[in-house]
């Protein structure tokens, strides 16, 4: 859930122009359509761009938080609850290593406990790759250590704890999860292993990392850079952990998690966050000074969306995506739109391609788009696309950027 956005009068002119093609009066679908806009993610909650500025001028968190979450508080709670972090989702296969001196990886048939304890099965020695592979409905191991193969166990869950954590004494360890061509690293918590039944690809392995909000969790959250202003960090923090603490309270079953380690929930870098050289230890810093630190709204922990900027004016949930939430009031977000704060994203042009469009409007084509309202902060409210058959499809405009990875819902098409 992150993001970037703007409000110079040029741009809402431009806005305000409807979106067709060049070909719109042809029946030949466009191989591509070029849009221009302002801001990164949907806008809703705080601005981190604004944040940083905020910051920058002198603000603290607090009052950076309160001015971008209307009619807030800042409260203190305990924040030891274990979450359930999905670190590998959809997945075939997966591999875990560690080349941490003296480290060992132990692994335990089925699904620990967080003080549960067991006899593991296998106990494996640094410098050796586990390779995770689903096989039917059920996951098959082998560990390799330089030329040496082990067949390993058969089975649907598997518990992996390794040296260094609250789950097993012994040398600090980190471990590296590949998957997908991806590498992340892990310094804290255990992994669980299992096969759960998706609605649409049926048998897939999901990968569960357990640890703990208070700072197992949050220092490996990276949302923003490390090198920014204290005040952003802090009030970032304080973001990262209203969100994950709101989320703590339900386990969801498509990823038996609480949350995804990804962007559609918060970026979870694991140990690459908190060891980055020189400045991993300004985010620690900034989420041990705010423990226990949450934002609520009539009492209760709000739902603390925030994303990189806007289009100069933040969007509200219930524009967004239909859902009312009275703390995300749209308010002024000027630094969005500076090209110094916001070099990426103050102004942007993207190509789309046809096939691309054509799936998020889920049509065989698409021969021309009109924007057919915005919303109050500029971002576009619906746009119809059009087939060669003369099919017309509606989407709200966050869902069509979703869909199509515009950069942000301010946007207009480019002639």
């Amino acid at each position: 859930m992150r993001m970037f956005k703007r409000i110079i009068s040029v741009s809402v002119l431009i806005l305000l122009l409807p979106i067709l093609p060049t070909s719109a009066n042809t029946l030949t679908p466009v191989s591509k359509f070029t849009f221009t806009g302002s801001g990164y993610g949907h806008g809703v909650g705080m601005s981190q761009i604004g944040a940083r500025a905020k910051a920058l001028s002198g603000e603290s968190a607090t009052t950076i938080l309160q001015y971008y979450y209307s009619g807030t508080q800042i409260e203190t709670v305990t924040d030891t609850q274990i979450l359930r972090i999905n670190v590998g989702h959809l997945l075939t296969s997966a591999r875990i290593k560690s080349d941490s001196p003296e480290a060992q990886l132990h692994l335990f048939a089925g699904s620990l406990g967080e003080t549960e304890t067991a006899n593991p099965l296998l106990i494996f020695p640094n410098k050796t790759s586990l390779n995770f592979l689903l096989s039917n409905k059920d996951i098959s191991i082998t560990a390799t250590r330089g030329s040496k193969i082990t067949a390993g166990p058969i089975g649907s869950s598997f518990t992996l704890r390794w040296t260094g954590t609250r789950y097993l004494a012994g040398a600090d360890t980190v471990i590296s999860l590949s998957s997908n061509k991806t590498v992340n690293r892990y310094r804290h918590g255990q992994m669980q292993f299992k096969v759960i039944k998706d609605k649409t690809v049926g048998f897939r392995l999901e990968i569960i990392n357990s640890v703990r909000l208070q700072d197992e969790y949050l220092w490996g959250v990276s949302e923003v850079p490390s090198l920014w202003p204290t005040a952003a960090l802090e009030a970032q923090a304080i973001a990262s952990r209203t969100y994950a603490y709101a989320k703590s309270v339900k386990i969801r079953t498509a990823c038996d998690c609480h949350l995804y380690g990804t962007i559609s929930d918060q970026t979870f870098a694991g140990f690459a966050k908190e060891g980055e050289p020189k400045y991993g230890v300004l985010w620690k810093n900034a989420v041990n000074n705010t423990v226990g630190s949450i934002i609520t709204y009539g009492g209760k922990p709000i739902t603390a969306y925030f994303s990189s900027s806007s289009g100069g004016v933040t969007e509200t949930s219930e524009h967004a995506w239909g859902t009312v939430t009275p703390y995300t009031l749209s308010v002024v977000d000027t630094s969005s739109t500076d090209l110094k704060l916001n070099p990426r994203f103050a102004i942007w042009d993207r190509e789309i391609t046809q096939q691309v469009v054509a799936a998020a409007f889920a049509l065989p084509d698409v021969i021309s788009l009109q924007v057919l309202s915005l919303n109050p902060a500029g971002t576009v409210a619906l746009i119809e696309a059009t087939s060669s058959l003369g099919k017309k499809v509606q989407l709200r405009g966050e869902t069509f950027r979703s869909r199509s990875k515009l950069p942000s819902a301010w946007f207009s098409l480019k002639n």
